[in-house]
């Protein structure tokens, strides 16, 4: 099919742990797509880990090659699980759960910091991402724009990372998890990771691509039905409406801000007025599967079992097909993510 011919899309991709594999299902069905093309992503934490995996796979060998180093990415994930699951288990992920042991691991785990606990301050997913990805190739990637946001931990305000700043360290800042590993240092700023502030950042894809349809792909569940009793079920969901309130708030700004220029009009091109004018454009998606989601812990976020993440994958596969079979037809046309109400 003629490139002319596609429809163009932006991603906004959450962050996540191992849900994350949720996201590579995604985005293995909408590679397979040639009726579409991604000009944009943002990303968070493991929706950062994504990004920069997919651009450099493009960069290799088209979409296929973005497909094979999405797999060879969690296959390395998985692989090193025995790592990942050693450190974790400090953090109230031990598998021999309402044990003696479990309580006093998980009590030692939110007494002391990183750097009591891990003095080294090991992180195998930093020698997975930096042997997996070229980041020079990804500096240089035309296919597809790529942001990637962190907090910064003095001032507690949003860096993103455009195209030319990334790195190993751009994207492990992203994902850094502050109870786990110490901040990572860039040109003398310390990050940790960007869910605190955005999860994901979207003004980036709305003011700087050429695409007007954006596709949030959504990890963590907006809603859950069951109220949580248990500390560690209260511990996730403050953690789930924590890491989804910016993303909330900035889907409200948009809404607004559409509203008062459906109601106002477009000022002229140039300057600010170009910005509004992507905003009136602007047509938001979702791609999520809230209801398979909710019904996984915290603890999952750290499985990294080859059976779970394939199993993730065919979830984020399955609802990627749903979400084309109904909305395709509605790209370049309407938005079909009902926003949130602005505040008044």
């Amino acid at each position: 099919m003629a490139t002319r011919a596609r429809k163009h899309i932006d991603l906004a991709l959450q962050g996540g742990g191992a849900h994350g594999a949720f996201t590579w299902g995604v985005l293995e069905r909408l590679l397979e797509d040639e009726r579409i093309e991604i000009r944009g992503i943002s990303g968070t934490s493991a929706g950062a880990l994504n990004a920069v995996v997919l651009a450099d796979g493009l960069m290799i060998a088209g979409r296929k090659g973005a497909r094979q180093a999405l797999s060879r990415f969690w296959s390395r994930v998985s692989n090193a699980s025995g790592h990942v699951h050693s450190v974790a288990a400090l953090f109230g992920h031990w598998p021999i759960e309402g044990s003696p042991l479990h309580f006093y691991l998980d009590w030692l785990g939110r007494s002391l910091g990183p750097q009591q606990l891990n003095p080294l301050d090991l992180n195998p997913l930093r020698d997975i991402v930096a042997s997996e990805v070229n980041f020079d190739r990804v500096r240089a990637c035309d296919k597809v724009r790529l942001f990637v946001s962190a907090t910064n931990v003095r001032t507690g305000e949003l860096k993103e990372f455009r195209q030319p700043q990334l790195s190993t360290d751009a994207v492990m800042a992203s994902a850094c998890l502050p109870l786990l590993f110490r901040p990572v240092e860039i040109d003398g700023e310390a990050y940790w990771d960007g869910g605190y502030v955005a999860n994901p950042s979207l003004l980036p894809l709305v003011a700087e691509s050429p695409a007007h349809d954006l596709v949030l792909v959504q990890i963590n569940p907006s809603r859950r039905d069951a109220l949580p009793l248990r500390v560690p079920d209260i511990l996730d969901r403050i953690n789930e409406i924590t890491f989804n309130s910016s993303l909330v708030k900035e889907l409200r700004t948009l809404t607004l801000l559409q509203r008062v220029l459906e109601q106002e009009g477009v000022p002229p091109a140039g300057g600010r007025a170009t910005l509004f004018g992507q905003i009136a454009r602007l047509k938001l998606h979702r791609i999520h599967a809230d209801a398979e989601l909710s019904r996984l812990g915290a603890r999952s976020k750290v499985n990294t079992a080859w059976s779970f993440l394939t199993r993730l994958h065919g979830v984020g596969y399955q609802a990627a097909c749903g979400w084309l079979d109904a909305n395709f037809t509605h790209l370049g046309r309407r938005s079909t993510l009902r926003l949130p109400e602005p505040i008044d």
